[in-house]
């Protein structure tokens, strides 16, 4: 039985008394910043916390170990940071005044959708949920830890990119049967994306990354994780409801992606210059009942689009007997929209020709009339114009727009604290609105979230004429920067590129055919190009390395974490390590539970 002492909390492992894990490199001691449970957190008396592995709009998710069970668990805690905070070593969430109303009812919303997919475990596509609870004045769910690496990290490590329509199917299909069973219980993923898609040391792809509809929605109460390309036009806010064809246009995205090679383009850019496409390479190999497939379940409008899994399944199913032709040439996806058969218009009736002279006569004096009111109209205004403004100017009366300032006044009124409080709960207290006049600045920053209160212009217990001017310096949380796309370069461009951004640059390399130029970037794990993130992300390149040798074509499993080859990956002084240990910025890789016993399995990428 492992020492719960010896426990690396990084990847729940035995570390042997180690102070550095020897499996995945956490660091003992690490702390985890708040809102997020520190490490060694015991929850429900049996789950010991880890590291925090993600996190998005309603939560975060940590690795755990389960005391009573002896083994690694996953759990996810109902952690919206649009609603709640948590201060450092506190267990219990603190909502946001004005907030508990939305807090509530989206946490009823986690508990229903955790509960609901705790009744489906057992499915060969799921990772099983086999707890839920309520504790620290939030929820929680607990499911099973599966050893695994997402599909965009699959797809990046094979040598091509992509996978063929062959290799797809055996993923892809198991993943889409099970995606119709939660559609049948109520259940709308909303964030099917090669990040939430996992693929196991046993070969099977499994559905991860569950959140509930308000965490991808925009203009929503949460904070709204959508992943560009792959999310439905009607998630980002537009008209048209959302339902199982939502999910449908993110996995066929996905499907897109792993056939093709690259990401899709995203479906707001598609409203108004719609440029995706099947390149001809592909639109020749690619069965041409896939294809129109794709065509019918990446339609952009809703109506449009494939309405269930049953007929998007029949279609990647079918015989090639629907020609893909518009394809062969790089035809854009989605072709031309199904259409129900057209009925001609009956011929309309001749006007008798008796009466075509009258017609255009009533027409003409109809138009004459309209222009003559018009006229009229107009005239009316702008003597009625003038007329009041000359009257304004013997009353004395001024037409400039009137003072923004607000006019103090003799009543004296005491400045309370606002610093640290939420921006949005000074402006719902009505005494505070009416009592003064409030200047709002923002300013990113490291530790506070959104909205917190850094500073204020007038120091608290102040008496101040009511009215007064004061200025709330607020946080815009910590501050974004866009990815820019590196792959193609060199190895320290890249890096000197992304540091510029405040990125963290982590270099895992790929195994080189001699097609490629050592040390040139091949791809990025788990993040996407174009997309921003948190200063201090860390970002891994995928680099070609130089010409294989005798020496160095050793194969390596895919699941063991790598360490960097030189110092200079190695982070500078004062900036936390850049792999498992830093608490800012969660791994989306999943750690092993135990060291592995199986042999690579066939078809899985070696680097």
């Amino acid at each position: 039985m492992v020492n719960s002492e010896n426990l690396c909390m990084g990847c729940m492992r035995d570390t042997g008394g180690e102070s550095v894990c020897p499996h995945c490199k956490f660091v003992k001691g690490t702390n985890q910043p708040a809102p997020y449970l520190a490490v060694r957190t015991v929850v429900a008396g049996r789950y010991i916390i880890g590291r925090l592995l993600e996190y998005n709009g309603d939560g975060a998710t940590y690795i755990a170990w389960d005391i009573n069970d002896a083994k690694a668990v996953k759990i996810r805690e109902f952690l919206p940071d649009a609603l709640c905070s948590r201060n450092e070593g506190e267990k219990q969430v603190s909502v946001m005044q004005g907030c508990e109303i939305a807090f509530n009812d989206c946490m009823a919303d986690f508990l229903e959708l955790w509960r609901k997919l705790a009744r489906m475990s057992g499915l060969s596509a799921l990772e099983n949920v086999t707890d839920v609870f309520e504790e620290n004045l939030t929820a929680y769910a607990v499911l099973e830890y599966v050893e695994s690496i997402s599909l965009r990290n699959y797809l990046l490590r094979t040598k091509a990119g992509y996978i063929t329509w062959e290799r797809a199917r055996g993923l892809f299909m198991p993943v889409l049967s099970t995606l119709g069973m939660l559609h049948t219980a109520g259940i709308v993923h909303r964030g099917i994306s090669p990040v939430t898609l996992h693929i196991g040391r046993d070969g099977k792809m499994r559905i991860g990354g569950f959140s509930i509809s308000q965490a991808r929605t925009s203009r929503s109460e949460l904070t709204a994780q959508l992943f560009p390309g792959y999310a439905a036009v009607e998630q980002y806010g537009f008209e048209g409801e959302q339902g199982a064809w939502t999910d449908i246009y993110s996995f066929a995205a996905v499907l897109y992606r792993a056939l093709i090679g690259t990401d899709p383009i995203e479906a707001t850019e598609r409203l108004t210059n719609d440029r995706l496409m099947v390149p001809g390479k592909f639109a020749e190999q690619l069965p041409a009942y896939v294809i129109n497939g794709l065509i019918n379940a990446l339609q952009i409008m809703p109506e449009d689009r494939t309405r269930s899994v049953e007929q998007l399944r029949a279609e990647l199913s079918a015989s090639p007997v629907a020609a893909a032709s518009d394809f062969v040439n790089s035809a854009p996806v989605p072709a031309p929209v199904k259409k129900a058969a057209e009925k001609k218009p009956a011929a309309p009736k001749a006007a008798p020709k008796s009466n075509a002279k009258s017609s255009n006569i009533i027409a003409e004096n109809k138009i004459l009339v309209i222009k003559t009111a018009l006229i009229t109209a107009i005239i009316g205004l702008v003597i009625f114009l003038i007329v009041v403004l000359a009257a304004g100017d013997k009353l004395g009366l001024s037409v400039d727009e009137p003072e923004t300032e607000v006019t103090t006044s003799s009543e004296m009124v005491d400045v309370p604290k606002f610093v640290e409080r939420n921006y949005s709960e000074v402006m719902a207290t009505p005494y505070w609105t009416s009592s003064f006049n409030f200047e709002k600045i923002e300013e990113y920053h490291d530790k506070y979230t959104k909205g917190t209160i850094l500073a204020q212009s007038v120091q608290p217990n102040t008496k101040v004429n009511k009215g007064t001017k004061i200025v709330l310096t607020v946080s815009k949380g910590i501050e974004h920067f866009e990815l820019p796309n590196v792959i193609g370069m060199d190895y320290e461009e890249a890096k000197e590129k992304l540091h510029e951004r405040k990125f963290l640059v982590k270099r895992e390399y790929v195994e080189n055919d001699g097609t490629h130029n050592g040390n040139e970037v091949q791809g990025i794990v788990d993040l996407v190009a174009g997309t921003s993130y948190p200063k201090g992300t860390t970002v891994t390149l995928l680099v070609w390395e130089e010409l294989p040798t005798e020496e160095n074509s050793t194969e390596i499993d895919p699941f063991e974490p790598q360490e960097p080859t030189t110092a200079e990956e190695q982070p500078s002084q004062g900036v936390e390590e850049p792999t498992a240990t830093s608490p800012l910025i969660p791994q989306t890789t999943v750690p092993p539970t135990e060291a592995p016993t199986n042999p690579v399995i066939p078809g899985f990428p070696i680097f």
